[in-house]
């Protein structure tokens, strides 16, 4: 009944989202907010977001990532564009609705780096923000990756943005704390198929994701993409730790 309801959700928001890609102005940033809202009622995620999101623009938002909720725990909260890699634009059904809301696709293959690189700051260059999963995978949810230093040469391109570290953490199942033994049912990794993890996850109340935002940092604060790439990895490492054991304050 909820994937039911996610698609006649969607059809109607991907023509009104279709419509306003031919528009100028930010209503189509505003409306893919509006839609994985929507999405997020439909399938009974709640989000609990602790400290403010960066008001700059451009900016970069780094975040770790350990299953497909986190498009739209983050969709629903954050205003850019995700960065997600080209196989992705294959898929049927979800191919639409990452094209119709502006997501940049990357193969980040030798031969199509540099256009990829062109294509990912222009999209800074004309103001929009953009959403980085520098693992470049998702994770058990456990723990966060390594991080790779290539996503971080955006940050130091002509267009300047601000940077702001992003922790999601699925803290609560149908009200309850999130053990280690429950985080299969959240983290979608491996060579796990969607349509068998989509199944016992739906079948389930709801589920919490508790979004932490770090302090923006504004253009010039790291000398070079690997320190700055260490900083956020021990940063989001850090917050998903305490976010994990109930913990709130931030690691800044």
């Amino acid at each position: 009944m909820r994937l039911v309801a996610v698609l006649l959700w969607t059809i109607p928001a991907a023509c009104l989202q279709a419509v306003l890609l031919l528009l100028p102005g930010g209503g189509k940033a505003w409306f893919a907010r509006v839609y994985w809202r929507g999405v997020a009622r439909i399938i009974g995620m709640r989000r609990r977001v602790i400290g403010p999101c960066s008001p700059h623009r451009p900016t970069l938002f780094i975040a770790n990532h350990c299953s497909w909720l986190d498009i739209v725990a983050l969709g629903a909260t954050l205003p850019g564009c995700f960065v997600a890699k080209a196989e992705i634009g294959q898929w049927p059904g979800v191919s639409i609705v990452a094209k119709l809301g502006r997501t940049i696709f990357v193969s980040r293959s030798r031969e199509t780096v540099a256009r990829e690189q062109r294509l990912l700051a222009a999209r800074l260059g004309g103001g929009d923000n953009v959403i980085l999963f520098p693992e470049g995978t998702t994770s058990d949810g456990n723990r966060v990756l390594p991080f790779s230093s290539a996503f971080f040469t955006l940050a130091f391109g002509e267009a300047q943005p601000w940077v702001q570290s992003v922790t999601v953490v699925y803290d609560e199942l149908e009200g309850q704390p999130v053990r280690r033994f429950d985080r299969p049912l959240v983290a979608w990794y491996g060579d796990m198929d969607l349509a068998p993890h989509l199944k016992p996850l739906l079948h389930r109340r709801g589920v919490r994701a508790t979004i932490m935002f770090g302090e923006p940092l504004p253009p010039g604060s790291f000398a070079n993409r690997k320190a700055l790439s260490l900083m956020m990895e021990q940063t989001i490492s850090a917050n998903a730790a305490r976010l994990r054991q109930g913990r709130d304050a931030p690691q800044t």
